[in-house]
């Protein structure tokens, strides 16, 4: 029987006991142990959602009759707080949080009971009412007040106070005398600080009033690790490990952070972080799931503008208004700069609306709204009903942002099934190979006209001759088989050399891109969010807030959409939330918290840095820099703060159990995408090739609908970056372990511990065959030794040597005589679970 353990009662486990058992005796030591974090009140994607889709939808369907601006409100009810309904009407509380069916609410919007059908006059369409199930489903969060429903449009916003929020406030100048003051008291630590570990000062400044001590440095192999996955995606080989630990030159760290940067898996690591943000996938969603066949173009122009690092200013420009950039005469950028605009292009839409109008509105919103989000972590959103309910953004606000995309030629049309905008990418190469393709194509075709003519005639004056057809008469159907031979035989190969010349025919490539319209407008205010309702006409331009005598508005074209002036206005040092944003993101990315912990919401409900003074001092230093991500890179990684240790001191970890004041590192799990790639890496498989479409559609084909089976296949060893992404149907392991859902900006994934993710490690194909492969290398590499072999299989998973106690555990594990009758009894499936143990070992799927 397979027994582990040194205790005196000797405990046996089934295949899956066992598994774990030898799991957790590989798993992360202490200094990997995880802390909890305490739930906020409200979950904040949630709140997200309700602000997105379902305070918008109440506010255009629901508020006329029952709001406190109605007066009084249809059958006591009201929507416009979360009292009004959890209090109810004549019928009791409208909404039992998580039970759509006891809900009143949804039993009024359905279509089957007229006697109660709300809206009386326009009953809600099918997918407003699945946005209200929706929410009700997920326990109908809502953080609306009583007393944020009454008069809040009295109250009007107060433009100087939100000018005065820290993220509102331009970034000072002053703030890098504040960071050297903290020098001092950084030093009282006893470490030694050089002059430009600014990072270290602001960070160890904060210890004394928060009662914690630094952790020490981490392991040379820790760090080896850290890098290569924070950087690259994947961890590093046993040979890179060893070669790192053993290189003694002062500026070692510093060479291998190069290398990695240099390493074009870098583009592919830091592209999965912006496609997250710009909402990048393979589908629409929504009611029609067709196939973004070239959105791959865009995902892997990411690819390539982070691995040649370019300028943040420059990425931000070219994915707003590349097309309208000054003419260029390298070829190369003039495609790259259409691919980029794919960004505004990607977002999921209703492709089958009835009503056109509103379809383009929703998508206007939607670029709003990722615009605000992706760029400035802002919830632009919100204002398209109502004034802002939270941050100094009003509707007009709303309608000046929404009028650049208004004046945006997204779509090329909306009639059903709605199609968006493609434009062709196809350089001078392709153009010239395509046409003479075609022109052959044309010159075979009259060719074989004239064969099929000539042949034609020979053959009728044969037949006449033979009295077999009168001269009017119409050829047989089998003509072409008594065709004369040397005739027949040149249209079969003037009829084959076409074939070939079809096959080779290339299609004119294009990309997902935005143009402007032909005539840019100003939008009129749609009262509650009704394009049916309009009010004033608001003239084109940015948020009131942020305009000043220091900072003017720029000023919109009449002979263009705005968006250039736009991308102009985001990306100016004036600004300042863009680089703030950017550079809390690649802090979170790198350590698992951004200083400013809400990564997508800068405003009034997003939480405050930790350390101010350190996020505008390195906002400052970014844009000294040329706003390289690469530069920042560098910067932290080379910084105390990055380089130590994750064992805590004991009261450190009691003071600061979510680690805000950063004294040691945060143990954090590896993204879905990382751990398929490094499970694949671990097993030899993973193919490197760089970028392309693995769809199995084609353009703008249905791929899912929910009636019929998606076809769309994961096993293709790419790393998981090339996977598709499928709307409203992610791959499993994406959907289990934590990936965006592509519907909305997302900086700063969750992390979650579910019993279906052990389930699917145990399960998976895809683990499975990972140690399939890796026992028949041990075999290969190591031979039938089992010692040496289970050596070989620690270097090859985890990057290190086996401990003593790890070999005899496993040798143990191998040796026993008498399994249990479920247990697997054949030497290979021994060796299978034993290498799946270790790819499924916390050691494996965390980096410390």
């Amino acid at each position: 029987m397979l027994r582990l353990g040194a205790s005196p009662a000797r405990l046996s486990f089934g295949p899956i006991a066992w598994l774990f058992a030898i799991a957790l005796s590989t798993s992360v030591p202490e200094s990997a142990v995880s802390f909890p974090i305490d739930d906020p009140p409200l979950d904040p994607a949630a709140v997200d959602r309700f602000e997105d889709e379902v305070r918008p939808l109440l506010v255009a369907r629901c508020y006329e009759c029952h709001s406190r601006e109605a007066g009084e409100a249809g059958g006591g009810l009201l929507l416009d707080s979360r009292d009004g309904w959890q209090r109810g009407g004549e019928l009791g509380p409208a909404i039992v949080p998580g039970e759509p069916d006891r809900s009143w609410l949804i039993r009024a919007v359905r279509p089957h009971d007229d006697a109660l059908q709300m809206p009386p006059d326009s009953a809600l369409s099918p997918a407003e009412i699945a946005v209200l199930e929706r929410w009700i489903a997920q326990g109908a969060v809502d953080p609306r007040r009583e007393t944020d429903a009454v008069g809040t449009a009295a109250a009007g916003i107060d433009l100087e106070q939100g000018r005065a929020f820290w993220s509102f406030r331009p970034v000072d100048s002053a703030v890098s005398r504040t960071v050297d003051a903290m020098s001092d008291e950084a030093a009282s630590f006893g470490e030694r600080f050089r002059p430009e570990d600014r990072i270290d000062w602001a960070i160890a400044s904060r210890w004394s009033a928060a009662g914690v001590t630094p952790a020490s440095e981490a392991s040379r192999a820790d760090l080896i690790r850290r890098a290569a996955i924070d950087l690259t995606g994947l961890p590093p080989s046993y040979d890179e490990v060893q070669a790192f630990v053993a290189d003694e030159r002062p500026d070692a760290w510093e060479r291998a952070i190069d290398r990695l940067l240099a390493s074009p898996r870098y583009g592919e690591r830091w592209g999965r972080h912006w496609l997250d943000v710009a909402r990048y996938a393979d589908s629409n969603g929504m009611d029609e799931n067709i196939a973004h066949g070239n959105a791959w173009r865009y995902r892997d122009w990411v690819v390539r503008a982070l691995n040649r690092d370019l300028g943040y200013d420059r990425f931000v420009t070219l994915q707003l208004a590349g097309d309208r950039l000054p003419p260029t005469d390298d070829e190369q950028e003039r495609i790259d700069r259409t691919i980029a605009t794919g960004f505004l292009s990607l977002g999921p839409k209703v492709l089958a609306e009835v009503d056109e109008t509103k379809m383009e509105m929703d998508i206007i919103d939607e670029q709003v709204e990722t615009t605000g989000r992706a760029l400035l972590a802002m919830t632009f959103g919100c204002a398209r009903c109502h004034d802002h309910k939270f941050d100094p953004i009003g509707t007009r606000d709303y309608y000046a942002l929404a009028g650049i995309f208004k004046s945006t030629r997204t779509m090329e049309h909306f009639t059903k099934i709605a199609k968006w905008n493609e434009v062709s990418i196809e350089s001078s190469v392709e153009r010239e190979t395509r046409l003479s393709i075609e022109s052959r194509l044309t010159e075979l075709t009259s060719e074989i006209e004239a064969v099929v003519a000539e042949a034609d005639g020979v053959l009728r004056q044969t037949l006449v001759d033979a009295g077999e057809l009168t001269a009017d008469g119409e050829l047989p159907a089998d003509k072409r088989e008594r065709y004369r031979a040397d005739l027949a035989e040149r249209l079969a190969t003037l009829e084959a050399e076409r074939r070939q010349a079809e096959g080779n025919r290339p299609l004119e490539p294009t990309a997902m891109s935005v143009s402007d319209a032909a005539s840019p407008v100003d939008l009129a205010i749609c009262i509650r969010g009704n394009h049916l309702t309009l009010g004033e006409k608001v003239p084109r331009g940015i948020p009131a807030v942020f305009v000043s005598a220091d900072a003017p508005a720029p000023a919109m074209p009449t002979d263009a959409s705005g968006r250039l002036e736009l991308a102009a206005w985001i990306v100016d040092p004036a600004n300042p939330l863009t680089d703030r944003v950017w550079v809390n993101r690649l802090w979170r990315w790198h350590l698992g918290r951004g200083i400013v912990s809400s990564t997508d919401n800068f405003g009034l409900l997003g939480d405050q840095p930790t350390h101010p003074e350190l996020l505008d001092d390195l906002v400052l230093r970014f844009r000294d820099h040329d706003r390289s991500t690469k530069w920042f890179h560098r910067t932290l990684m080379r910084s105390a703060t990055y380089r130590r240790g994750a064992i805590p001191d004991g009261r450190s970890a009691e003071l600061d159990p979510d680690n805000r004041w950063l004294a040691r590192h945060s143990v954090r799990r590896l993204e879905s995408e990382a751990i398929r790639d490094a499970m694949l890496a671990a097993a030899g498989n993973l193919d490197l090739k760089i970028g392309g479409s693995l769809l199995h559609v084609g353009n703008r084909e249905f791929l899912f609908d929910h009636t019929s089976k998606d076809n769309t296949r994961y096993d293709a060893p790419v790393r998981s970056l090339y996977l598709p992404v499928i709307r409203n149907h992610l791959y499993d392991l994406f959907g289990l372990f934590d990936s965006s859902d592509a519907a909305v900006p997302v900086g700063s994934r969750d992390e979650t511990v579910v019993p279906n993710q052990a389930l699917f490690l145990l399960n998976s194909p895809l683990v499975d065959q990972a140690a399939r492969s890796l026992v028949e290398q041990s075999r290969h590499e190591a031979g039938d030794d089992p010692t040496t072999r289970i050596e070989w299989l620690f270097r090859q998973v985890l990057g290190r040597d086996a401990t003593r106690r790890e070999v005899e555990r496993f040798v143990a594990a191998l040796g026993d005589s008498e399994p249990a009758a479920d247990e697997p009894t054949s030497d290979d499936e021994r060796w299978t679970m034993l290498a799946q143990t270790l790819l499924i070992s916390n050691e494996m799927l965390h980096v410390r």
